[in-house]
């Protein structure tokens, strides 16, 4: 189904043909006045030099052609040559009827598919996710989504922090504890153990205490090194000790992502790629492309037109130890030959984005990559508190995430507590489903790149610009149509028509939602292109409004003509569905009341 604005320009460019003029000055906009009209064309101003006429003179010959429209019920020429253009109601019934019967509302299917991976959420092992992980992870999540809805193959990768120094001060952390445990003996041949000799909250307990220590001790520091050393060369217990802490700390995180409905298809980490390190090395050097500078190995990345100093990117340090280039390189690797993508993204802070110019540099000019992989790097801002810097609990501390969610569902429990008559058991689960919403829409409906103030009495509101007040809408919309069932009616074979053929006048507000409604199509494909789900905040809030203005202007069970009832409980049903696609599209979901 073509996008509206495409059915609307060849409308357009077949009254511009029939005048004489070319069919390409047809093309169709928004009107920027909607206070005067929906649509407008501009190719008149565009055409009277090409033929030598005054704009008006070719905007009224142009509408002439529009009478009797099927598309437009008003075509008008005005100075200095603007068409102003109004829908008929017909027409615009007739496309959001099409809308129903086609799978995903209409939605065209890209050009070319691509098969793409999103690097996104960024946890580490033997840590707490805190606040400074949401973005990354509710911001990857909506996108990953938004590509899979239309019609990509992509696979989400966690890209675990498991590997180097902080695995062997966790390590030297659980040996000060517990010395005696097996996995510290070398000559120890037997099968270790299958449960942890742990817990995650005593690994978040030692893994900062370990940090601290590696600081102030020097000698403490050198063990952690060398239990680094070990566990990286395969010594069996640190191996096995290893394994447990990894398996210990993503069954947390998939607890703590799960709780915001986010998913990974891939639990990789850095230790995947150890092994290959040295194949890439040895590649890097053999082809002229690594060279030794001050000891270390390095890849120039500079360019020509590069207006600022780049750095090389560096490969091994002077003392031959990776760094998180190499790592990252040598993932990339491993994803060309392993999965083929045609795209890798990276959502993470935009402060790392040079360091990300130097990765990405130094894959193309290594041949890590095909020259047509497109490597995107995402970058979001902070998210803060009032006072404008990054988010902090009341003492000063970074918040856990855990902690930050719990937050908002109490407020969210309290507030559907207050007004609404409802079993504790249910407005738990509601005040947990809602408090999502309010979480990740307060993040996902700001531009990523900008940074934002985290206001949890306004997130959490049932007014305004926010996940509650879309979730809202939706339960409303669902009560509307419970009812109609239970006064007898069917959601099913309903047809929506124009208020006019219905036998009655149809309202303002009953076309503005359908106008709201038929831009889903235009504006997902927008979404996906410029990887920004605030586009679809922003979609999903004038979508709202709408139906909200609507609901209060017209009667819906109370509409005596029967075909008339029908048609608008079709336009619920598909404000309904529309509303619920782009949600879920964010990453979340509406209860059945609230």
């Amino acid at each position: 189904m073509k996008k509206l604005l495409e059915l609307l320009s060849e409308e357009m460019g077949k009254a511009f043909e029939a005048a004489g003029y070319n069919a390409a000055l047809g093309r169709v906009t928004r009107s920027n006045r909607p206070d005067l009209c929906e649509y407008q064309c501009n190719g008149a101003m565009a055409g009277a030099k090409q033929y030598g006429k005054p704009p008006i003179a070719i905007a009224a010959e142009v509408a002439e052609r529009l009478q009797g429209s099927s598309v437009f019920c008003r075509a008008q020429a005005v100075a200095p040559g603007f068409l102003n253009l109004d829908l008929s109601a017909q027409y615009l019934a007739q496309v959001a009827s099409e809308m129903r019967r086609e799978p995903k509302f209409g939605l065209e299917p890209p050009e070319k598919t691509k098969k793409i991976i999103i690097d996104y959420g960024g946890a580490n092992v033997a840590k707490p996710l805190h606040v400074g992980h949401i973005r990354s992870a509710v911001i990857g999540e909506s996108i990953k989504r938004i590509d899979r809805y239309m019609g990509h193959e992509v696979i989400g990768d966690v890209h675990l922090g498991d590997w180097g120094l902080q695995m062997g001060l966790v390590i030297t952390g659980v040996q000060e504890r517990q010395p005696d445990l097996v996995y510290f003996d070398e000559a120890y041949q037997g099968e270790y153990p299958a449960e942890a000799p742990f817990t995650i909250s005593e690994l978040e307990e030692i893994y900062p205490a370990a940090s601290a220590k590696s600081k102030e001790d020097p000698e403490y520091k050198a063990r952690a090194m060398e239990a680094t050393f070990k566990l990286q060369n395969g010594v069996r217990g640190y191996r096995a000790l290893w394994k447990h802490i990894l398996n210990v700390s993503v069954a947390d995180l998939k607890k703590n992502y799960g709780s915001l409905n986010v998913e990974f298809d891939l639990w990789k980490g850095e230790s995947d790629v150890h092994d290959r390190i040295p194949g890439m090395v040895a590649y890097l050097k053999e082809n002229g492309y690594a060279y030794l500078s001050d000891g270390a190995l390095v890849v120039d990345v500079k360019e020509e037109t590069d207006a600022k100093e780049i750095p090389p990117c560096m490969i091994l340090k002077s003392d031959g130890a990776s760094l998180y280039n190499t790592t990252d390189l040598a993932t990339i690797m491993e994803r060309m030959e392993v999965y083929h993508p045609d795209e890798i993204a990276y959502v993470v802070d935009k402060r790392q984005e040079l360091y990300f110019e130097q990765v990405f540099r130094c894959a193309r000019r290594t041949k890590l990559v095909e020259p047509d992989t497109e490597l995107k790097f995402l970058g979001f801002g902070t998210m803060n508190g009032a006072d404008g810097k990054p988010f902090k609990t009341r003492d000063g501390g970074v918040m856990r995430l855990e902690n930050l969610i719990q937050e908002t569902k109490e407020e969210m429990y309290r507030k559907i507590r207050e007004g609404r008559q409802m079993s504790e058991e249910e407005a738990l689960a509601v005040a947990g489903q809602v408090a999502v919403s309010a979480l990740k829409y307060g993040d996902l409906s700001n531009q990523a790149s900008k940074d934002y103030v985290f206001d949890i009495d306004r997130f959490t509101s049932f007014e305004g610009d926010t996940g509650p007040y879309i979730l809202y809408t939706i339960v409303r919309i669902k009560s509307i149509l419970n009812k109609y069932v239970e006064q007898g009616g069917r959601l099913e074979g309903l047809s929506l028509q124009a208020a006019e053929d219905a036998g009655q006048g149809g309202t303002s507000a009953e076309k503005a939602l359908e106008m709201e409604l038929v831009q889903f199509n235009a504006m997902l494909p927008a979404a996906a292109e410029e990887a920004a789900p605030h586009k679809v905040c922003a979609y999903l809030y004038d979508l709202a409004n709408a139906f909200n203005h609507f609901y209060h202007e017209t009667k819906i069970l109370g509409e005596e003509d029967s075909a008339r009832r029908e048609s608008l409980v079709a336009l619920l049903i598909l404000t309904r569905d529309v509303l619920e696609t782009c949600i879920d599209l964010l990453g979340f979901s509406a209860p059945e009341k609230m």
